[in-house]
Formats: structure tokens, sequence, C-alpha cells
């Protein structure tokens, strides 16, 4: 792993970065936003420096080598198949949920959530003016798992349309068995209810654990889903902003692509189709040994606090490198732990509630960095809240 030089302390302030430039003040350790502070696989910056030397940056066209690469990547590393004309472009997984719930809802609608979950689901639903409804998770001997009683109840409402699966699943860790997939489809075809998988994090799973796209379970799937893909995450890509939408279904790709077409959100860059086809085609020994990385990460992690700060549950990570810890104990909110540690220690993390009020009791810990400051921010919690 050490020629992927992932323990470099790479400088990111000044580079217009929001993680580590969102603040004046460089004492300030941000594991917070989801990015990664390790530099991506070589083939992308060739790939991207090749491009910057051509000099000339007009609107893009999407070659067909780009959709390639996408039904290439995915068929080898998660044995799901994808037709080229099922595939849109979009510059972000964000857009493409906003986009999807725009062309699929109607004002008014209920979209159904399984909280605590990422933060842009609620705004994506808000903003097209629909209502959420949240199939909480159900928190039991230190994991999560789907409340399928419940979904059932808010599925069967007829003003539910969508169900906004995240898989695996930010912030819980979680990554879905195909039991409960296949359990997930059933009470939503029952009730006529799409189901709208984001995969973004589907290349981040760690041994013991496989990611099975949706739209992949059952043949029934694909055409009352539509999945959600980038290599954002994977590849440290978020300010290249690409993504891919993978609908089966004529009717639902035709009005998706139209509100990507609305929300001016249908094009992507130069930069984002060179991004994509390098890290899908010779990316893939750099993402193994970026896991092993990680999880290593995740280890120190969480005996770290069993040693230390036993008082906090740290979740088990099964994919993802966002670590959720379960600070019930401390009596205090999320927010003001959160709070405490960006003012006595400079340490800045995701307090629970922003991911629905479900993660109340709840921190968030980015742990993609380099082991020296994975570990500078846990002397630094220990600091405010060790015993």
């Amino acid at each position: 792993m050490m020629e992927y030089g992932f323990d470099e302390i790479i400088p990111r302030r000044n580079s217009h970065s929001s993680k580590w430039d969102s603040t004046d003040d460089g004492e300030v350790l941000p594991m917070w936003v989801a990015d990664m502070d390790f530099r991506t696989a070589r083939p992308v910056i060739e790939a991207l420096e090749e491009r910057a030397r051509h000099g000339i940056f007009g609107y893009a066209h999407v070659p067909d080598a780009c959709y390639e690469a996408v039904a290439g990547w995915f068929a080898r590393r998660h044995n799901f198949r994808i037709q080229r004309d099922r595939i849109l472009f979009t510059t972000g997984v964000v857009p493409a949920l906003s986009a999807v719930v725009k062309a699929l809802t109607c004002p008014g609608d209920r979209v159904i959530v399984q909280a605590p979950v990422y933060n842009c689901f609620f705004s994506s639903i808000r903003n097209n003016g629909c209502e959420t409804v949240s199939n909480d998770l159900t928190y039991r001997n230190g994991t999560y798992a789907i409340d399928f009683d419940d979904l059932e109840r808010k599925a069967s409402d007829p003003q539910a349309t969508l169900l906004l699966l995240c898989s695996p699943h930010n912030p819980a860790g979680r990554v879905w068995t195909g039991e409960e997939l296949s359990r997930v489809g059933d009470i939503c075809l029952r009730n006529r209810v799409t189901v709208v998988s984001d995969e973004i994090h589907c290349d981040l799973v760690y041994p013991g654990h496989t990611h099975l796209p949706f739209a992949s379970v059952r043949e029934d799937f694909p055409h009352h889903s539509v999945t959600c893909v980038s290599p954002g995450k994977t590849f440290n890509l978020a300010g290249i902003q690409v993504a891919a939408i993978v609908a089966a279904d004529e009717a639902k790709r035709k009005k998706i692509d139209r509100a990507l077409n609305i929300n001016e959100v249908c094009e992507i860059g130069v930069f984002a189709v060179e991004a994509l086809m390098a890290a899908y085609n010779r990316g893939e020994a750099w993402l193994e040994a970026l896991k092993l990385y990680l999880y290593d990460n995740y280890t120190c992690f969480r005996d770290y606090f069993a040693k230390y700060l036993p008082q906090f549950p740290v979740l088990p990570l099964e994919a993802t490198y966002l670590v959720w810890v379960d600070c019930s104990q401390s009596g205090l909110s999320s927010a003001r732990m959160a709070d405490m540690l960006l003012e006595r220690e400079k340490l800045r993390v995701n307090a629970g509630t922003m991911y629905g009020a479900a993660g109340e009791g709840f921190i968030r810990f980015n742990i993609a960095c380099p082991r020296k400051l994975l570990l500078d921010g846990l002397e630094r919690f220990r600091r405010v809240f060790g015993a």
C-alpha cells in the first residue's frame, strides 16, 4: 500500500476545498464531509493531465467508451448487467436523486426514507414539493435493521410513490443482504412504490460483505426501480461531478431525462468523461489497496474507542468510510457534542441529527485520511469526552 501514498499528508487548505477551506482557522481538523484526503488513482490523474494539455475545454460529447466503462465495471465488480440505452449521465448523485424525484412524483406525494439517512435525501424531497415519510431503521444490539412491518404500513399509503434506498447505507454502514433487499422489493412492488437506489458507496465494501445492486436481486426489480451510481466516492472524484442513472423502464427513463434537462444537469464535462473512463477501466488495483487501508483505519478507530472511550460504542462498518458512533451515554445532544468538539479541540464532525431525528445520540466520523490525522482526531475527541 505504500506505493499508493495513503500515509502521505497532502495539504488541502487553500485548494478551494469544502472540507478544509470552510473556515479560516488553520487548526481545525475536518472529519465531516464525505471526501477523502488521498490522491485519486494514478491512471485518473494521468488521464486528466493528458486532457488538460489539449488546452481546449468545450462542451463534451459522451462517447460510447464512457457507457462501456460503466457497464464493464458493474458487470465485473457487481455482476450487474447494464444495457447502454438504460444509462443517463448527470453531474452527481444528488442532482440525479432530485431529477428522479421530480420525474416520478407529483407535488404532495410522499417519499419514504429510512432514517437516519443521508441528509440530501430530505432536501431533494422537499425541493420538489413532496413530503418525507421515514421508515426509521431499528437500532438493536449495536446495529441497524429494516422495520419491514412499518415499511409495509408506510408503503400502503396511496400517496406514497417512491422509496429512496441508501445502499450501502450512509451513515449506518450497513450492506443490505439479498434477503433484506428482496423483502423491500416485495413490499414496494406490491404497493406500486418505485425504489430509487442510491448506490454511490457500492465499491467501498469490506470483507465478509457483498454489495448487491437492488435491480440485480430479482428479474422483476429493474423495471420497478432506478439506480444511481458514481465513481465519486470510490475514487475521490466528487469535485469532478459525474454520475449515472440506470433506468430499465423506458417511460420512467424518458421522464427522468426530461427532468435532467429541466434542472439543467444533463451534460457532464470533458474532465468528467476522462476521469470516469480511467477510473472504471484502470483503477481497480488502487481501489483494492484503498479498501485495505480504510478498513485498517476503521480497526484502529474501533480499538481506540474500545480502550479509551468504551462508553461510546462504535458500530460495525460493513461499507463506506463513515463511522457511526453511539454517544447516547453522554447525556448530551449530538449537536452539542459536535459544537463542543469544534470549540474545545477544533475537531469537526457531523452531528447525528443531520441525518434525521433518528440520528440523535450519534456522531459521524469520516476516517478516509492518513493514519496520523486519524490518530490526531481520536486524541482530540478523547480530550473532550474521555474519562
